[in-house]
């Protein structure tokens, strides 16, 4: 404990962004470059090297907190470095896009702002890259076994990394023609810009990791006769099958999934498209949704200079402050949070009709209606009360050229023939079903992140996929495993 009064004499600082006005002109990271350094050391002081850390719990990679901000303060960055490593493989992937409930685990949150773990553990990260502390790191010997993971999202990336370095020959197949899954084309650039994932891809080969791409398991590839091929297989596809919004007027022209127009936007940055073919410039745009995914289609049509952009969301508007009756310490909260993007419709005035910053809350879709051609013009709400039951007078309709539906996922897109050519059993929520070893019900076929767990966060994710490495490895070394396993299959966010 490098300062033992910093929580009490220094207050919480974050990242700084750059003003809305100059980071809406290009698609970079939010963050002022070069600004997070000179504040961390001072922030990992906060830190209060707990008795009981619950920030350990709060996390599902039970991340060594305490340690790396001792460490950091002490300005000891590679052995910050090592303590971060030791239970992340992707620490500049959560440091950007984790929502971070260590914080909300930090016991120093109990009555003061916490601890800004997720700057310190992106710091850390970044320095650790540019001061070469994170070399390949190929196995020493090989084990004669091989595993074929599929799916190239955080969960997949973390098993296959997790499998390679035990000494396996692993291969990862991914459907789109980039490696990265949800991260690649699914997360804006200027949430995490994708070289923080080629630099990863990159290490991932030197190791000894081969990667598939363009290749749909199911599809291109006969599942059964992959699984015939491997000694072992990990699903970690994810949950790519969207819910949809059953009112009148979905099928008109211009209503369109959250994931079908993000990556346009995504391909665009990588220069495949020189435009959006659903691109928000000069259209009236209205987001059903009030989650991360729809705050990304706001950042995202803000940058393509929509006519005005709005957001609905379903729930009241929460509060600024934690409600300890129904959400205690150390749990994740649902509080008032203003992201990047609602920041810059705010102060862009980009949502005339918003409630606040962008969104309108406790809102609920009635019915689209559009013109004489087939096109969404018109997207009409009802208020809503805390049963999400409509209230009286409170109907009205905005303008929409462009809808998107931000619903979130349900399961595995089954579409493809993995699941059916696997013969693989579902779980009453459509998620793969899996054992407490992660081990499906066909043998030697494994499944873990959003595909067998539901929708979750970046950080289960990872978590996810270093746990279920653990399980291959001990399934093919004859049960026995050096691999962490961070989190079983049933383990859920602490809640009340």
């Amino acid at each position: 404990m490098a300062d033992p009064k910093g929580f009490l004499t220094t207050p919480r600082e974050e990242w700084p962004r750059r003003p809305a006005g100059e980071r809406i002109r290009d698609w970079d990271e939010v963050y002022v470059p070069g600004a997070l350094l000179p504040i961390v050391d001072r922030q990992a002081d906060r830190c209060m090297d707990c008795g009981v850390p619950f920030c350990h719990e709060a996390c599902p990679l039970g991340n060594l907190i305490p340690e790396w901000n001792d460490l950091v303060s002490r300005s000891d960055w590679r052995a910050a470095s090592e303590r971060l490593h030791a239970t992340n493989n992707f620490p500049e992937f959560t440091g950007r896009l984790c929502p971070a409930p260590c914080e909300a685990g930090c016991v120093l949150a109990i009555n003061q702002p916490a601890v800004t773990i997720k700057n310190v553990e992106c710091a850390i990260a970044d320095m650790a890259w540019e001061k070469g502390f994170t070399p390949a790191r190929p196995p020493e010997r090989l084990s004669g076994r091989t595993v074929a993971v599929i799916g190239s999202g955080p969960t997949g990336l973390a098993a296959a990394q997790q499998l390679t370095r035990a000494g396996h020959t692993v291969a990862v197949y991914e459907r789109d023609d980039r490696i990265g899954g949800l991260l690649r084309y699914g997360i804006p650039e200027f949430k995490m810009e994708k070289r923080h994932l080629e630099r990863r891809v990159g290490q991932m080969r030197a190791e000894g990791t081969r990667f598939r791409t363009s290749t749909a398991v199911g599809r291109d590839v006969d599942a059964a006769g992959l699984r015939a091929r491997y000694d072992a297989v990990v699903i970690a596809t994810g949950a790519t099958a969207w819910r949809e919004l059953a009112v009148p007027g979905r099928e008109l022209a211009g209503v369109h999934q959250a994931m079908e127009y993000l990556p346009l936007a995504n391909r665009v940055c990588e220069g495949d498209l020189e435009c959006s073919p659903l691109s928000a410039a000069g259209r009236h745009v209205v987001i059903v949704g009030g989650g991360d995914t729809g705050a990304d289609c706001l950042g995202t049509a803000v940058r393509e200079r929509a006519a005005s952009v709005t957001q609905l969301d379903i729930y009241a508007q929460p509060g600024a402050e934690r409600d300890e009756e129904s959400e205690p310490w150390p749990t994740y909260p649902r509080l008032y949070r203003l992201s990047a993007a609602h920041e810059e419709a705010h102060e862009l005035r980009s949502a005339p009709a918003a409630d606040a910053d962008a969104r309108l809350f406790a809102a609920s879709t009635l019915r689209l209606t559009g013109d004489e051609r087939g096109h969404v013009r018109a997207l009409h709400l009802v208020g809503v009360d805390a049963g999400r039951r409509p209230r009286p007078g409170t109907e009205r309709s905005l303008p929409a050229d462009l809808v998107l539906l931000a619903l979130g996922f349900s399961g595995p897109d089954r579409q493809d023939g993995l699941v059916d050519g696997l013969g693989l059993e579902m779980a009453p929520r459509g998620t793969i079903a899996r054992d407490r070893d992660f081990a499906t019900n066909v043998e030697g076929v494994f499944a873990a992140g959003d595909a067998a767990r539901g929708q979750s966060l970046v950080v289960w994710a990872i978590a996810e996929g270093r746990a279920v490495a653990a399980a291959v490895d001990r399934h093919l070394s004859g049960g026995t495993t050096r691999l962490p396993a961070p989190v079983g299959p049933y383990d859920r966010p602490m809640t009340a």
